[in-house]
């Protein structure tokens, strides 16, 4: 098994890697805020939410729902702000993981990556890494 990294390239790989993942892991989970809401905990990200109240029609009241999931719908997301930080967020996790599945490919495949390669996969990161952590901030 060949590699086209040197030994910085390789912790470079793995470390993009971990990076990715925990950014990934991040995005989809919804402990963002935590609060309480009708006396039940309640949290929520950008693209889940976990103990939310909604609207009984046949009772005419609200009622808490006490599972997590994902918004029915992009529209359902509470507002526009949110919508656009789950896209720029979600764009940044794409671009890190794609760098970094590409980087873990270069370890185990010769003349996958030259120097070249490496600089656009690095700017692709940080792009991804502004976007991930602008995402979050506009928040």
């Amino acid at each position: 098994m060949a590699s086209s990294l040197t030994c910085a390239g390789i912790v470079w790989a793995f470390l993009s890697f971990l990076c990715a993942a925990a950014s990934c892991v991040g995005f989809f989970m919804p402990y963002w805020l935590l609060g309480s809401q009708l006396e039940k905990s309640v949290s929520f990200g950008t693209f889940r939410r976990c103990s939310y109240p909604v609207r009984d029609e046949s009772r005419q009241m609200t009622v808490m729902v006490e599972q997590c999931g994902r918004y029915a719908s992009f529209q359902a997301i509470p507002s526009a702000e949110w919508r656009i930080c789950t896209v720029v967020t979600g764009l940044g996790c794409g671009l890190l993981l794609l760098v970094a599945l590409t980087a873990l490919m270069g370890c185990c495949v010769s003349e996958l990556i030259s120097r070249t390669v490496g600089r656009v996969a690095g700017g692709i990161q940080f792009l991804g890494g502004k976007c991930s952590c602008g995402g979050g901030i506009g928040m």
